[in-house]
């Protein structure tokens, strides 16, 4: 098991790691809109939920991997009726690529925001 940090991605807030890599497969936490000054992005929803796709991005990336090996998406909205503009965003950074989600709202999440998200992800083998 292998602990995934990076200056990419804002610090965990709490007694948790960015990601972790077992074997081919990354988890990554929950990351939230915070910027790499550890603070929330201005403005709803599409914001947010950009900002949380750039801190994944990240990352992914100290992993080795990227957004084309995702297997599995597991998004937290704290409203469901921002669905339809979440949608818009996650299809920006999937294309085609169409990995397993499940979506749902809570009562809170993390500083109030709107949305959190969690990966897991493939890691690329090399041959």
């Amino acid at each position: 098991m292998e602990y995934i940090a990076t200056s990419s991605a804002p610090a965990a807030i709490g007694p948790y790691s960015q990601a972790v890599k077992f074997g081919n497969l990354l988890f990554t936490s929950g990351q939230i809109p915070l910027g790499l000054d550890g603070q929330i992005v201005s403005g709803g929803i599409k914001e947010q939920a950009h900002q949380v796709f750039v801190n994944l991005k990240g990352v992914l990336e100290a992993a080795g991997t990227d957004f084309s090996h995702v297997v599995k998406a597991t998004v937290f909205l704290k409203d469901m009726n921002q669905f339809a503009e979440l949608n818009e965003i996650y299809a920006s950074y999937f294309g085609d690529h169409k990995p397993a989600r499940s979506t749902v709202e809570v009562a809170r999440l993390p500083r109030d925001v709107f949305v959190e998200i969690e990966l897991i992800v493939g890691i690329p083998v090399e041959i």
